[in-house]
């Protein structure tokens, strides 16, 4: 009887920690985009940029070949557990210089008492729900992540980790997006999973595809669709504006053959305005998400990404408990762009930041 009464326990827990909290507004969009052009945010490193191809530049003939098709279109479940919440110091190695500001509303998550399971959900690649956008980082995480992508139509490196195609833009933004969809047109065979249109809600130049409705409606019947129908799991255009978009209420009204998943960016600080946003795109589209983009920022007055390390290592140790216990998220990403301030990388010197560290260390508790 103690026994069953704990697990109610633990279970009663886990249902709390996942219900929404009250939701406060977090300014307007056009406030975090101006700051994003001020930055010169740019997460989507051309891929002829040494940056992007890690010292080789990509060729954009490639195309990417399918190791494996989903067998079945439908989600057929997903493993979540309850999280157990216990509020620690910070670790005492970090200085009182580095402490989190007390303006942070966030919880250490470090003592997670979920268990490392996988999901069999076909939208979660390999059954790992952990993933990285950009590669540079892939060698240390490819044996603790079920999927990558780097905003290309080619993502390709030896591993397990399902490399995830885009269809970034529609070629009109830059000589990248021209590239990248010309080569995206080559793609024959439907890999596992291909992601829609990077941002195309806002101008173009910042990081962002900027695309008509019309547009991205054409290209996506045109290009996406197909793919489709030899069995890829789609992934919908991923927004620059978080839960105040209306482009994505647009193009799900014309087109023909609906997105799998939702693709979405989570750019906060806390997790009252992570859970703002995945509230808002399931209560409003009703499909599995991927959040194909996590950052620590704070857009309430802006966009402004956090540079203090032990708000950093808070906001990981937080978000990807939640992520990985949330019913419906079936895939997240940790943003290793650029724009998002000196400390967040994944990668500094060549090497694993502490960042990259701590993300390391918090996917590693589940994969």
């Amino acid at each position: 009887m103690a026994k069953s009464l704990q697990a109610l326990l633990v279970i009663s827990l886990g249902s709390q920690a996942l219900a929404a909290s009250h939701i406060h507004a977090h300014g307007f969009w056009a406030n975090r985009l101006n700051h994003r052009k001020l930055l010169a945010h740019h997460p989507h490193i051309p891929s002829s940029s040494p940056a992007a191809s890690h010292g080789t530049p990509v060729d954009h003939t490639t195309v990417l070949a399918s190791s494996s098709t989903p067998t079945s279109r439908f989600v057929t479940s997903i493993i979540s557990a309850p999280l157990a919440f216990e509020t620690n110091s910070f670790d005492s190695s970090v200085s009182s210089e580095t402490q989190v500001p007390g303006s942070v509303d966030i919880t250490d998550t470090s003592a997670v008492t979920i268990p490392t399971t996988k999901s069999s959900s076909p939208l979660t690649p390999n059954g790992i729900k952990a993933g990285i956008a950009g590669g540079d980082a892939y060698p240390y995480f490819k044996d603790h992540i079920g999927w990558w992508y780097d905003w290309s139509p080619n993502p390709s490196k030896a591993g397990k980790p399902i490399a995830v195609p885009m269809l970034w833009g529609a070629g009109t933004a830059d000589s990248t997006d021209a590239a990248r969809l010309a080569a995206f047109k080559k793609i024959s065979a439907a890999p596992p999973y291909v992601l829609g249109y990077e941002e195309p809600d806002c101008p173009p130049g910042s990081g962002s595809a900027g695309m008509s409705v019309a547009a991205g409606v054409s290209n996506w019947q045109n290009l996406i669709v197909p793919l489709g129908k030899k069995g890829a799991l789609l992934g919908s255009p991923s927004m620059c504006k978080q839960a105040d978009e209306d482009w994505l209420k647009q193009f799900k009204s014309k087109i023909s053959t609906q997105w799998d998943f939702t693709a979405i960016h989570i750019n906060k600080n806390s997790l009252e305005g992570v859970k703002k946003d995945i509230d808002y795109y399931w209560n409003t589209y009703k499909k599995p998400i991927w959040v194909t983009e996590f950052a620590c920022v704070n857009d309430k007055n802006g966009f402004v990404p956090c540079t203090n390390q032990a708000e950093i290592n808070a906001f990981i140790n937080m978000i990807v408990p939640y992520l990985e216990a949330h019913e419906h998220v079936y895939a997240y990403a940790y943003s290793n762009g650029l724009g998002l301030g000196n400390v967040w990388p994944l990668m500094k010197g060549g090497v694993l930041s502490a960042s990259g560290k701590t993300y390391l260390a918090a996917v590693s508790k589940f994969h």
